[in-house]
């Protein structure tokens, strides 16, 4: 057994032995409201839904065990003089007294199949998503703040092969296989230092819902899963806001009322690099340059002036015209820029490298009747990358762009028949546009290539809620059209999970799902070899239309603190190109389209007791190509994590969180050339695709936050985190080049150890 494993399996037993420390007696101290429900919902499998400002500022002695549940909520009541209001036989409303929601609004709350997955904070719905609540997260192991798309990896089934969020893998899919979008608007970036950070301020994103399978019939796109970000749709009566740092930016949020019918929501966030270095930003520079144009230096040509800068801006505003109609205008704007001088003793010239987007929507929503609601959604998104590579030995300049612009149009209907059933219907236009510019200075060479595609979409989805809220099914269907290609897709979709046995639930997903935008790499130097990927727009001949089919079966146990689930998928996506997957061996310059068939079980163990919060989750997947036109049909694919594992714990007491956990997963594949007969005809001679392995990835984070408070009106936040605490020198990539007669490899490693620490204030 490798010493990486004995290490895993000595964490796994100091973490549950963590867990399973013996019960302390029942106290008498006087605890937080939000911990004593923290205990309840553990101890009764109830949730508890609630604003955090209505519950912040009240403390209790916890309620005697031996009481039945009705007893518990009299008992809070008369404590906090809150109303404690029942939905269903699962699902507890807390407001202020007077102040009970609507039956409309009540009826509006999705079913919750397990209130705390993995973490407080996350949620799995009944419609087989997850949904992240900000508001009530807990801290993940390694993370300080609440990395919107960092977040997302902690779920069993979800990897990324190279550390990146702009490289994330969902059942073995690529990252542009993802659907993600920002308040409704589809984003073609995701984030900062080209992909270490999420570039989505998590300030002003309140939720993250997470699909994997059996999607809403209003979404398009994202054959692989969806990862939909939403900001408040409160208005908000009373100023508030935060302001923070951290080793890597800057970064502020105000919520500002304007009246009582509407709001402003602004974020605001900005690198430090411009007035201090710190180590987690060198080590994240180094690991953007690293193998690249930026680290390069050749003979007498040496790079020196290396910057980087990044920079968000988020803004909501909310306006609730009256009570049937309300308008919310949305605006996003992200850059990434690095710079960098290439030297001689005669001259010295300026390359850079640009990755920003745009994007903004206006939604208009009304309530005609207690029957009929309708939605109008329209936004323009637009995504851009540019390089200018300054080439002294070659006296050349090199200027490389892509760029997306993307315009929508959806109109949505709800329409409830009765207590159980209500229809879903709408209709979707979607036009994208896609350009690619290569221009050459020296010789003069230029191609600019544009693209556009129109999709219209009808659709429409029956859903069901059984009166005893044990049984809900959406079932439904799109149809779409695309003009260009005079092409229909039809995509039924369905969503099912009954509860049984009281502590059981069963789910069956399936979805069948299309795009037209994927992500190919020309050559492994564009873009300075920084971001190499580039979108494109399918063609419906060599560039196909991507499809996907994908069914699973789940079930999940949810008793006392105990959460056991798994799920078993089957997904086939067709219409892949080999330049969309990466390919660093004998198909690099290959261009040929084919598919995948990836199949696995996603797991997850869970146990709450008392201030301790441990989970196990575990992945296995098969994932293997099919290329008819190549000499090997079929092999693994580049995507094929065989196993993962994840276990982490969080511990809390009093205002203070201490959260640490590892992540092990099996080598990524990868081809290696023939031992003794490394060269063939000048050539590196590649054994079979995919053959091999790299060894196996395995990292230990920890991290810390304590919160205080300052007067009555401000609290505090200061925290500390160790990224890959041992410092492990993970393999998360080689290839291989010629050079000087013989093959040379390059070993690519993941992020060393990368300590960060947060100071944050509230007001």
């Amino acid at each position: 057994m490798t010493r990486p494993t004995n290490q895993f399996f000595a964490l796994l037993v100091i973490f549950f032995s963590f867990s399973f420390v013996s019960k302390a007696q029942e106290g008498k101290n006087i605890l937080p409201l939000i911990s004593v429900l923290e205990s309840i919902q553990t101890q009764y499998g109830y949730q508890f839904n609630y604003a955090e400002d209505t519950i912040k500022d009240y403390k209790i002695i916890p309620p005697l065990k031996k009481l039945t549940f009705a007893e518990v909520l009299g008992y809070l009541h008369e404590q906090t003089g809150l109303e404690f209001s029942p939905i269903n036989d699962s699902f507890i409303i807390i407001s202020e007294a007077g102040a009970l929601p609507s039956e409309e609004a009540l009826q509006a709350l999705p079913e919750i199949i397990v209130p705390s997955y993995i973490i407080r904070g996350i949620r799995k719905l009944n419609n087989g998503s997850f949904k992240i609540d900000f508001s009530k997260f807990r801290m993940l192991p390694g993370l300080i703040e609440a990395d919107v798309l960092q977040s997302i990896k902690a779920f069993p089934g979800i990897q990324s092969i190279n550390e990146n969020v702009s490289n994330i893998n969902i059942r073995g899919g690529s990252h542009d296989q993802n659907l993600i979008l920002w308040d409704g608007i589809k984003m073609y970036q995701s984030g900062h230092f080209f992909g270490l950070i999420s570039m989505y301020n998590p300030q002003i994103t309140q939720s993250v819902s997470l699909i994997k399978n059996g999607s809403d019939v209003s979404f398009t796109d994202g054959v692989s899963g969806t990862i939909s970000m939403e900001t408040s749709k409160k208005v908000n009566p009373k100023f508030k806001g935060n302001v923070g740092i951290n080793f890597i930016d800057a970064n502020g949020f105000v919520d500002v009322p304007i009246n009582r019918k509407s709001s402003i929501q602004v974020a605001l966030r900005k690198s430090i690099s411009d007035f201090v270095q710190t180590p987690a930003y060198s080590n994240f520079f180094d690991k953007i340059s690293e193998d690249t144009e930026v680290e390069n230096s050749m003979g007498s040509i040496m790079n020196s002036d290396k910057k980087f800068d990044f920079y968000d801006a988020s803004f909501r505003w909310l306006y609730r015209l009256n009570d049937r109609d309300e308008l919310r205008i949305n605006f996003i704007n992200v850059s990434n820029e690095l710079i960098f001088n290439e030297n001689t003793l005669e001259e010295s010239r300026r390359s850079s490298i640009n990755q920003n987007s745009i994007a903004g929507a206006v939604y208009f929503t009304r309530t005609w009747n207690n029957s009929w609601k309708s939605s109008l959604e329209l936004y323009e998104t637009d995504y851009s990358l540019k390089a200018t590579n300054a080439n002294i030995l070659d006296s050349q300049r090199f200027l490389q762009e892509n760029k997306v612009s993307e315009t929508s149009f959806k109109l949505k209907t709800n329409y409830k028949i009765n207590d159980q059933f209500n229809l879903l219907s709408g209709y979707h236009v979607v036009e994208t546009k896609v350009s690619n510019l290569d221009d050459v200075d020296t010789p003069i060479f230029k191609s600019l290539v544009s693209e556009v595609l129109i999709t219209h979409g009808l659709f429409s989805q029956i859903n069901y809620l059984s009166s005893n809220a044990k049984t809900s099914l959406s079932a439904g269907i799109r149809f779409n059209h695309i003009n260009k290609f005079k092409k229909q897709i039809l995509e039924p979709r369905l969503s099912f999970t009954h509860k049984f046995l009281n502590n059981f639930s069963l789910e069956v997903l399936g979805e069948v799902k299309h795009q037209n935008t994927s992500q190919i790499i020309n050559f492994q130097n564009d873009f300075l070899g920084v971001e190499k990927r580039r979108w494109q727009l399918s063609n419906n001949r060599d560039i196909p239309i991507i499809t996907s089919k994908q069914i699973s079966l789940g079930i999940n146990y949810n008793r006392r603190g105990w959460q056991i689930g798994a799920d078993i998928y089957v997904k086939n996506v067709n219409g892949i190109t080999t330049q969309s997957q990466g390919f660093q061996n004998q198909y690099e310059f290959v261009k040929t389209s084919g598919s995948y068939k990836a199949s696995g079980i996603d797991f997850i163990l869970r146990k709450q007791l008392r201030k301790f919060n441990t989970w196990l989750s575990y992945a296995y997947l098969n994932n293997d190509y099919t290329f008819k036109s190549l000499p090997e049909i079929e092999f693994s694919s580049n995507y094929d994590i065989t196993h993962a594992v994840t276990l982490g714990t969080i511990y809390n007491f009093k205002n203070l969180q201490i959260s640490t956990g590892c992540n092990w997963f099996s080598g990524k594949p990868t081809t290696l050339p023939i031992a003794g007969s490394e060269i063939l005809n000048d050539e590196i001679n590649f054994g079979a695709s995919n053959g091999n392995r790299l060894k196996s990835y395995f990292k230990v984070d920890i991290s810390a936050l304590y919160d205080f408070q300052i007067g009555n009106s401000s609290r505090v936040n200061i925290g500390a985190s160790i990224w890959n605490v041992f410092d492990r020198k993970n393999q998360i990539n080689n290839f291989f080049r010629l050079g000087d007669g013989s093959v040379n490899e390059t070993l690519q490693t993941s992020l060393g150890m990368t300590p960060n620490v947060l100071l944050r204030v509230y007001f």
